[in-house]
């Protein structure tokens, strides 16, 4: 690799920029409200849920953490993942109906409309923040790790 992109790197990613944002444009005015924005007007089936829900969970860091530790210290070591098969039960079954009765598409406007608008305004803060300096800058470094 000679660590520099060429005149068709550039291309490429411009195109598939324009790309999104032309597909982005010819579908902004089918959601006309906050429900068509956050959950598809509810019109999404149970499998591309389950699908977008284990494609945020996937990571350039899963592919190099589980499959490195799982070599080095066996198959155990992939265990954890069954917890969030349990935790996204308990959030489906338990958790989510009452959410949907509440009116709240985000956890954050929950607490505002719960608490007060500080609350919401601290969750925010502190979860971007949070995600930023562990899952983001993780990702990043093993993707460079895999690339490399």
């Amino acid at each position: 690799m000679t660590g520099s992109l060429s005149t068709l790197d550039f291309v490429i990613v411009a195109v598939y920029f324009l790309l999104v944002l032309a597909i982005g444009f010819s579908f902004r005015k089918r959601g006309t409200n906050r429900t068509d924005y956050f959950l598809a007007g509810r019109h999404v089936g149970w499998i591309a849920i389950g699908a977008s829900l284990f494609a945020t969970n996937i990571s350039s860091e899963h592919f190099l953490g589980l499959a490195g530790t799982g070599s080095k210290s066996g198959l155990a070591v992939g265990q954890f993942e069954w917890l969030a098969v349990l935790i996204l039960l308990l959030l489906g079954w338990v958790f989510t109906p009452f959410y949907l009765k509440s009116g709240v598409f985000t956890m954050p406007e929950f607490l505002e409309r719960r608490y007060n608008p500080a609350a919401r305004y601290y969750l925010s803060v502190v979860s971007i923040i949070a995600y930023v300096l562990t899952k983001i800058s993780i990702a990043l470094y093993a993707g460079g790790i895999l690339l490399n």
